[in-house]
């Protein structure tokens, strides 16, 4: 442990079954206990003693942005399914229909947007490989078995599904040696982003165990580690028993000659207030690691310029790296946690006009949609009417990186699909929003499959 920092408890998480618990300690209102109840039999809920003593504005509650952030809400759920629950839950002879209830649901959310599952595991010796992503030509995702889950769950998480114990719907790698035979087959994969859930929630010697082998990997040049952890468990880089391990191992990546990136999320600038964030900050800088920050534009938690502007000018008094502002991707809850894509523009706009320039590393907003990761970059008017200015930041098909196009502008949409694009289109491009040929790198390409998630939501 560093010299001269306070001893921590041990992480501990809390659960539905602390429900109680929490609410005795921080006058949790019976009503709400209920609903994050409730609404927890569907969604995944998890906090631990730093989220709930150093993040959440008990006296804020309900509306507080890091409750949001956290804890289910009256609202993340339809009425109907709501009620249906809380009928289903009170009588312990309806479990069965309870457990039916819960699934039926569940599938009504879109547990995995954009083809996750579809398009993007690529397949070797004719078998589909567990526990990876492969969506663009250059990166692959990898999902460590033991990494599955998280020091805190946020209610928006577009990864839910990770969490909730169906093992059709996970993906999670058991060991790095699937990963490491498709990387030889594939020398066009530089980048390997570790993901999960989060990768931080393992030991320093099970992440060794995952990451030591991709040093072995000669075309592999870059290790991204995707994390929440800074935000909701910093001990993890500072007092935890191993928090110098880490450290040393991300050392022995950069000495490999390699670049290590951590892919930091943090969803409102109070995650970044603490000192032991910002300690835990220093500690990753000092590695030689960069730390990358993103999150997603979320209604109730997020969705004002002057928050981002906080947030990213935070990020750089951090030493860190302003990358991505997303838009919330359709799954779970979306309902509730979405902004229309014109009011995410303005809210971008707004707050990117207030940065210095060495923040203005900041991209957005970015939908990662099937096709690829589609940038809003503004609203023109024209004789023919008002249009969104888009273009393909990223892309299945690589032809398409960097391209542009337009689409109607409206005040409702959120989503990609909720767009029409402008008639005058290139066609590849047009193929590729709507769903054409097969041009993904891995098992398929967006013509493989569509999106059913919003038709099965939001039924006729």
């Amino acid at each position: 442990m560093p010299a001269g920092l306070p001893e921590t408890a041990r992480f501990r998480a809390f659960g539905p079954r602390h429900l109680d618990e929490i609410a005795r300690r921080h006058g949790l209102p019976d009503d709400l206990r209920e609903t994050v109840r409730r609404v927890s039999l569907v969604l995944p809920f998890r906090v631990n003693e730093y989220v709930l003593g150093e993040l959440i504005d008990w006296d804020r509650v309900p509306e507080d942005p890091m409750f949001q952030l956290t804890f289910p809400q009256r609202g993340m759920l339809a009425p109907a399914d709501e009620n249906q629950l809380a009928k289903l839950s009170a009588d312990p002879a309806d479990k069965p229909l309870l457990r039916g209830a819960v699934q039926e649901i569940r599938r009504r959310l879109n547990p995995h947007p954009s083809g996750q599952q579809q398009l993007n595991v690529p397949t070797q010796d004719g078998g589909r490989l567990p526990g990876l992503q492969h969506k663009y030509r250059e990166t692959v995702l990898y999902f460590p078995g033991q990494g599955q889950t998280c020091h805190a769950y946020c209610t928006y998480c577009f990864r839910w599904a990770q969490f909730i114990g169906d093992a059709d719907l996970k993906f999670a790698a058991p060991d790095p040696g699937g990963l490491i035979r498709y990387l030889a087959d594939h020398s066009e994969v530089h980048d390997v982003l570790v993901t999960g859930g989060d990768p931080m929630v393992m030991s320093t010697e099970r992440l060794r165990g995952h990451l030591e082998p991709l040093l072995g990997v000669e075309t592999v040049r870059t290790i991204r580690i995707g994390t929440k952890s800074v935000a909701y468990w910093p001990q993890r880089f500072v007092t935890d028993p191993d928090a110098d391990d880490v450290l040393r191992l991300f050392e022995r990546v950069i000495a490999s000659g390699r670049q290590l990136a951590v892919m930091a999320h943090f969803s409102h600038p109070r995650e970044l207030a603490t000192g032991l964030a910002r300690q835990a900050l220093a500690r990753i800088r000092a590695t030689g690691a960069v730390v990358y920050c993103q999150a997603p534009l979320i209604a109730h938690v997020n969705d004002d310029a002057r928050v981002w502007s906080e947030l990213w000018r935070a990020e750089l008094a951090a030493g860190a790296v302003p990358y991505y502002l997303f838009v919330e991707r359709d799954t779970g809850p979306y309902d509730y946690f979405k902004v229309p894509l014109a009011r995410a523009v303005e809210i971008f706009t707004d707050a990117y006009r207030t940065l210095p320039g060495l923040a203005r590393t900041v991209r957005g907003p970015v939908m990662s949609a099937t096709p690829g990761k589609v940038v809003v970059d503004g609203v023109e008017e024209t004789p023919d009417g008002a249009y969104f200015r888009l273009r393909m930041l990223q892309a299945r098909n690589p032809d398409l990186v960097g391209r542009p196009f337009r689409a109607r502008y409206s005040a409702d949409a959120a989503w990609l699909d909720d767009l029409v694009p402008d008639p005058a289109t290139p066609a590849d491009l047009a193929a590729a929003l709507r769903g054409g040929a097969p041009t993904a790198p891995g098992p398929a390409g967006p013509g493989a499959a569509r999106r059913t998630g919003r038709a099965e939501r939001n039924p006729a």
